[in-house]
């Protein structure tokens, strides 16, 4: 009996990352993952029962350590809820526009077609991240920050607005970089036009 361990599984989810990056999803085998960690394809299944359960699990390691300290800023008491947003924003938007973050999305979208992965991959990650935010957002409205609505609703609409200037153009390839500063102002459009919709009467 194969006695599973955490210390193997970071180990299969280093060299699966490696091996994601390199050939994608499509070209990417078991048979390679397992020949970078030195065991065998049953040892990998044990662990993981497909690939792309694998590459969810990929995904979402790396994505965790990354925006937990965007999520983190909505955790702060403040009084200053643009201030909240904006920094909230900008560390969120700077981590999406990451290269190698857009490479993981570009994949996701391409196999979202053809298998299960696309849900997969919202179910156990962005879901969770916005249920948090629609947390912050409950709590806003319960303290008159922000109009009584639809938490989820308006959660959406934020990253929607955040969205629409940076990490889609960048999703395309209408833009190669976008600076810090640049970042700030798109954020800050964002967060204003969403305080615009959703400030209290």
């Amino acid at each position: 009996m194969r006695v599973k361990t955490e210390e193997k599984r970071d180990a299969i989810l280093a060299a699966a990352a490696d091996v994601f990056k390199e050939s994608g999803f499509e070209g990417a085998s078991m048979a390679e993952i397992s020949a970078r960690i030195g065991g065998s394809k049953g040892t990998l299944y044990a662990y993981f029962k497909s690939k792309e359960e694998l590459f969810v699990a990929v995904t979402h390691a790396v994505a965790k350590k990354q925006i937990e300290p965007a999520l983190e800023t909505l955790d702060q008491e403040t009084e200053d809820l643009e201030a909240t947003l904006r920094v909230f924003g900008e560390k969120a938007v700077s981590f999406l526009c990451q290269e190698s973050t857009l490479q993981t999305q570009r994949m996701i979208l391409a196999e979202a077609g053809r298998s299960d992965i696309g849900r997969r991959f919202h179910e156990d990650g962005p879901k969770l991240g916005m249920q948090r935010i629609a947390a912050f957002m409950q709590k806003q409205m319960a303290a008159g920050r922000l109009k009584q609505a639809d938490p989820m609703l308006a959660t959406l609409q934020l990253c929607a607005l955040l969205d629409c200037e940076t990490v889609r153009p960048m999703m395309l390839g209408l833009e190669t970089s976008i600076s810090k500063p640049r970042i700030k102002r798109m954020v800050g459009r964002a967060v204003e036009t969403f305080l615009a919709a959703y400030a209290p009467h």
